[in-house]
């Protein structure tokens, strides 16, 4: 089973992600902000993060630019309901998977976990 961790400061989008995820077969983590969130990756070892990039304290890109200095692969997707193209940019090159606004399909978001879970599994 995959774990999941998911990094969101917003409770009703953790809860959300909690139950779609679990429904899906994954074992959830969650963290209600950046320290939290680095805490428990380091703990956990997840197999992806859901990061949102708009937090307080500590935001997304920082917590990215962490998560990439220990783990270069790890399928991370930004989930996120502010992001602009600056931002967009320096997480793309910071090595962000894939970005799915806050307004997402619950689908897409799925389909992307499947997608990048699949792909990190194939090439180890």
């Amino acid at each position: 089973m995959s774990k999941i961790l998911v990094i969101d400061d917003e409770q009703g989008i953790r809860y959300l992600l909690d139950t779609l995820l679990s429904r899906k077969g994954y074992e959830v983590v969650l963290a209600e902000n950046g320290r939290k969130g680095l805490e428990l990756f380091r703990r956990e070892h997840p197999d992806a993060v859901v990061l949102d990039l708009k937090m307080p304290e500590m935001d997304g890109i920082t917590v990215l630019k962490h998560i990439r200095s220990c783990d270069q692969k790890l399928p991370v997707i930004v989930l996120t309901g502010a992001g602009t193209p600056e931002t967009e940019q320096q997480a793309y090159a910071l090595g962000v998977t894939e970005f799915v606004k806050k307004e997402f399909s619950l689908h897409r978001l799925g389909d992307s976990l499947k997608r990048h879970l699949y792909i990190g599994r194939t090439a180890t």
